[in-house]
């Protein structure tokens, strides 16, 4: 444990210090976002535009990370076993990535269609059965969706068959 804390230290000085617009967590074995990284990261988070918090253990994510990483733009949370995301995710206002592939969502994350800059959306190898086709093809931005991997129903597989404004992999 205590080897796991360190190199989630060493990571987050290194931004720090290298003044980085990336944290990289991933692979630390993490079940939540340490709360002492927001108090070291506080006077740098307008800088963080990229977290990766890829293949670690978290069950959820803290409404906190994205209140104080306003600025983000990419959020790559692949490989956790994350269910949901708080309600505040549909509030980030440059957020133009997202990965949530390899997790354990059953329903499809209704507050990514509240925002407008979203550009990709990575949801391969979840339980998501259902895909709100309509609400996507009203996003502005949305290039590309991956919900490879699902156990999608059949209603969601022919609205995914009819043409839209982005691609999808499915």
């Amino acid at each position: 444990m205590a080897e796991a804390v360190a190199h989630v230290a060493r990571r987050v000085n290194a931004t720090v210090e290298e003044g980085k617009d990336t944290l990289d967590l991933s692979n630390c074995k993490l079940i939540s976002f340490p709360d002492g990284v927001f108090k070291i990261l506080k006077s740098v988070a307008d800088n963080i535009r990229v977290i990766t918090l890829a293949d670690n253990e978290l069950k959820s994510i803290s409404t906190k990370l994205f209140s104080t990483f306003t600025q983000l733009r990419e959020l790559d949370v692949r490989g956790n076993v994350l269910t949901k995301l708080p309600d505040i995710v549909g509030e980030m206002e440059h957020l133009t990535c997202i990965s949530l592939a390899n997790n354990s969502f059953s329903i499809f994350p209704d507050k990514l269609s509240e925002i407008a800059t979203l550009e990709r959306i990575n949801l391969e190898g979840n339980g998501i059965t259902e895909i709100p086709v309509e609400k996507l093809r009203d996003m502005p931005a949305l290039k590309w969706l991956n919900v490879k991997s699902n156990p999608l129903d059949s209603n969601t597989q022919s609205a995914l068959q009819s043409p839209h404004n982005f691609e999808i992999e499915w």
